[in-house]
């Protein structure tokens, strides 16, 4: 099997232990349910592939029937194309509850020709705040992309067609809370959020367009369920050399929001975790 460039040598590690053990190709009949939009939602392709839509009337979301505590997912999207200015497409896992954790992707929309945000964000104990946000190096329209959370105690990464975009690390040794003790199902939903999504707000969404539709396939997902799985390779405390050039390479040329830059809005001092080496 050939891999791409971009992928360091602890990613294809964790690629294949995944591929022997545990690592499971997932079918939309079987793993997920539609939850709201009705007609918007389709499954087809015999369970391989998803879409979801928005128009001027509702959105549509679904969510995954397990929950899901420690592992990696994967799954391919290809976003709305055109003028998806003020649309949100939602990718997250997530708990229940006002304490509850969550791991976020958000691609915002944007006006023809401009480029989508792609918008991280992570939740412990109910509070959030932790956002980082990066133009894509590549049109998510044209083709299906891999957007990846590998979620492990030691370090959550984020990663899109395997690069690593962002770490966030445990730091609960200088009092940072961090998501270990809460399953979290995985959900996504296409919605209109033009009161903040583009522009911050100044932006509208243009109903002519609609409507607006998302596709998902390839959904896999490793955990530590399986005993063959107990030594996985998505449990790799540390990116190796290579990956986190790679990631360097992203925050560098395509990060344009990092709250732990972000002095106006911690007038009183950055979060703790912010004070940490990143990689």
């Amino acid at each position: 099997m050939a891999f791409p460039k971009s992928i360091g040598m602890s990613v294809i590690v964790l690629i294949v232990v995944l591929m022997g053990y545990g690592a499971s190709a997932g079918n939309f009949y079987n793993d997920f349910d539609i939850m709201w939009g009705d007609h918007r939602a389709k499954i087809f392709n015999g369970g391989q592939l998803l879409s979801l839509s928005l128009d001027k009337t509702s959105g549509s979301g679904f969510q995954s029937k397990k929950e899901y505590l420690f592992g990696r997912i994967d799954m391919q999207l290809k976003l709305v194309a055109g003028d998806s200015a003020g649309t949100v497409t939602a990718y997250y896992l997530s708990s229940q509850g006002p304490t509850h954790d969550e791991i976020d992707f958000e691609f915002l929309g944007n006006l023809s020709g401009d480029p989508y945000i792609l918008h991280t964000n992570v939740y412990t104990q109910g509070k959030g705040n932790r956002e980082q946000q990066f133009y894509p190096w590549f049109d998510p329209t044209r083709n299906f992309h891999t957007y990846s959370i590998i979620w492990n105690p030691q370090q959550i990464i984020f990663l899109v067609d395997n690069t690593p975009i962002r770490v966030f690390r445990n730091a609960e040794s200088i009092g940072v809370p961090f998501p270990k003790n809460q399953p979290m199902r995985i959900y996504s939903s296409l919605w209109n959020a033009d009161d903040w999504a583009t522009r911050g707000g100044l932006v509208k969404t243009d109903w002519s367009k609609a409507p607006f539709t998302a596709y998902y396939r390839n959904f896999n997902v490793a955990t530590s369920s399986s005993k063959a799985d107990s030594d996985a390779a998505w449990q790799v405390h540390e990116l190796d050399a290579y990956s986190r050039r790679r990631l360097r390479w992203v925050q560098k040329n395509f990060m344009i929001y990092n709250y732990c830059t972000d002095l106006k809005r911690f007038p009183q001092g950055l979060p703790p975790e912010c004070k940490r080496p990143r990689f």
